[in-house]
């Protein structure tokens, strides 16, 4: 081993063997979390990143494509219940391809259209109407299992046969089955574009024939309900909602904010009609389309009959006719050209039938504020209609803002609370960021105090002379202060005097330990004195 290397390792070990019980313990405790936090390091930089393989899968799939895998030797993780199989990323495509030449995923809760493609030619006409529903069925369900919130679904279609024998069949029907994700539920929007889905993907069925239910039971579309009609609290609530919003807004910038207060019913109608009107109207200027005329004439000697009137006495009266017998008659008939308008009107369901607006301002706000013109205001704002029956009062009255001075000092208390709390944290934090710097700096001194003590030398200084002229031998383990404190002449080697620049320089360091020394040293050369 190089000497260079050596004599690191050395200085190392040797720095060690002077740490203390808790400098070890502290040293060994950092070396441990060094050693996790390389390990973890290492172990998510070489850990693959993982990809979908496939989403949403049946029972059967997962279990067939995990075998696959397995027998691959690909790593994989489960997600989303089991449902979603996760493989590295270098690996997707290349397993996609691969599973797909297996087979897989077989799709057996709902094969759709692919089961067509399995249908032999010897097929029944009863297998192939069967196939072909199952494939409605499937597809519909994959469908509605790729919205929002569903985890799976499954359809049911009860489509009726055609015969010639019947003047009138049955519509078809639907029965959806949907189980959501955990935690997620349902709206009415969501059920609608259900309804709306599976309706217009089979012939002849209306939304009214299909019915929606969920894992938990519950009915979320019945047969026979029209569309729309388990939305109509919902619109009314949003429509209610919608106005108030809008004149409440009116109202803060009027007579300020908290001082005002709306509240509006509305009543919509959600009957759909349906209204065909025709109306017929001549047009002057366009000749008649048809024009007839017909005339008889007729010419005759009269009867010898005489004719007449009896008169007074029975005396005859002439009747004037004329004894020739001539007859004129002449008939027109015309077909003017007459316009012809068919409307056919279709009221859709949600119109507002009836809505009443009342609103409270704070007397002390609106004080200087016509309330006519108040009136006026809010009236356009929400829309009334006093033809159509609406009512609109708006009243000038004291509100009580007890409960609103409550709060808000509620409010201030929370929050000097929250500031208390905060400031209190604060100087926990920083008493325990002192104590410990405290502690780091105490631990450094003392570490360095030690390592100055250590880092004393066994020096070798010879034989020094003594004021009696006697030698004093300093042994090895130690500086020997009291041959410095005894020296009478100075020594003129050059290796002496290095010797003894660093003793002083030793002394200069720690000046209570070296007089220490001296006096003890003294002390026992004194007693040798003494005893010779």
């Amino acid at each position: 081993m190089p000497a260079q290397i050596s004599a690191v390792l050395e200085r190392m070990g040797g720095t060690v063997k002077q740490f203390t019980l808790a400098q070890r313990t502290l040293a060994i405790i950092g070396l441990a979390m060094l050693v996790l936090g390389a390990v973890a390091l290492t172990s998510w930089m070489t850990k693959p990143t993982l990809s979908p393989l496939f989403t949403s899968l049946s029972a059967t799939d997962a279990s067939a494509v995990v075998d696959e895998l397995s027998a691959a030797g690909v790593s994989y993780e489960l997600a989303d219940g089991g449902s979603t199989v996760m493989v590295p990323a270098d690996q997707l495509y290349s397993m996609r391809l691969k599973l797909a030449a297996a087979g897989l995923p077989a799709n057996a809760d709902g094969g759709g259209y692919s089961l067509l493609d399995d249908m032999g030619m010897t097929a029944s006409e009863f297998q192939q109407e069967v196939t072909y529903q199952r494939a409605l069925e499937g597809e519909l369900a994959k469908t509605i299992g790729a919205l929002s919130g569903v985890e799976a679904a499954t359809v049911k279609l009860a489509i009726p046969e055609d015969s010639v024998f019947v003047s009138q069949t049955a519509d078809p029907t639907a029965s959806v089955f949907v189980r959501t994700k955990t935690g997620t539920s349902l709206g009415a929007e969501q059920v609608q574009a259900i309804v709306h889905l599976v309706s217009a993907g089979i012939e002849g069925m209306k939304p009214a024939d299909v019915a929606v239910v969920d894992s938990s039971g519950a009915v979320l579309s019945t047969v026979g309900a029209e569309s729309g009609v388990g939305m109509s609290g919902q619109q009314t609530a949003e429509y209610e909602s919608r106005v108030q919003l809008a004149v409440q807004a009116l109202l803060d910038r009027v007579v300020g904010v908290g001082k005002s207060a709306v509240t509006l019913t509305a009543e919509l109608d959600y009957d759909q009609t349906e209204r065909v009107s025709e109306q017929f109207s001549a047009t002057p200027d366009v000749p008649p389309l048809i024009s007839a005329t017909t005339t008889e004439e007729y010419t005759g000697k009269g009867g010898g009959t005489a004719t007449g009137v009896l008169g007074p006495d029975n005396i005859a009266v002439p009747s004037g006719d004329d004894d020739s017998g001539a007859y004129s008659s002449t008939t027109e008939n015309l077909n003017n050209a007459v316009n012809k308008v068919t409307e056919q009107v279709v009221t859709a369901p949600g119109s507002v039938k009836r809505q009443s607006l009342a609103v409270a301002v704070d007397a002390a706000a609106a004080a200087k504020i016509d309330m006519a013109e108040l009136t006026a205001m809010v009236t356009a704002a929400a829309g009334i209609d006093t033809a159509r029956g609406d009512t609109v009062a708006v009243q000038r009255m004291a509100f009580d803002t007890s409960t609103a001075e409550a709060a808000q000092a509620a409010l201030s208390a929370a929050d000097e609370q929250a500031a208390k709390a905060a400031t209190a944290s604060l100087i926990r934090q920083l008493a325990i960021a002192g104590v410990v710097l405290v502690i780091l700096l105490a631990l450094a001194i003392a570490a360095v105090r030690r390592s100055r003590r250590n880092r004393r030398e066994s020096l070798d200084i010879g034989e020094l002379p003594l004021m009696g002229g006697e030698t004093l031998e300093l042994e090895g383990g130690g500086p020997d202060l009291d041959a410095m404190a005894l020296v009478a002449a100075p020594v003129v080697q050059d290796s002496s005097a290095l010797r003894r620049a660093e003793i002083g320089a030793l002394a200069d360091e720690q000046p209570a330990e070296v007089a220490d020394l001296l006096r003890g040293w003294l002390s026992t050369s004194g007693s040798g004195s003494g005893g010779r």
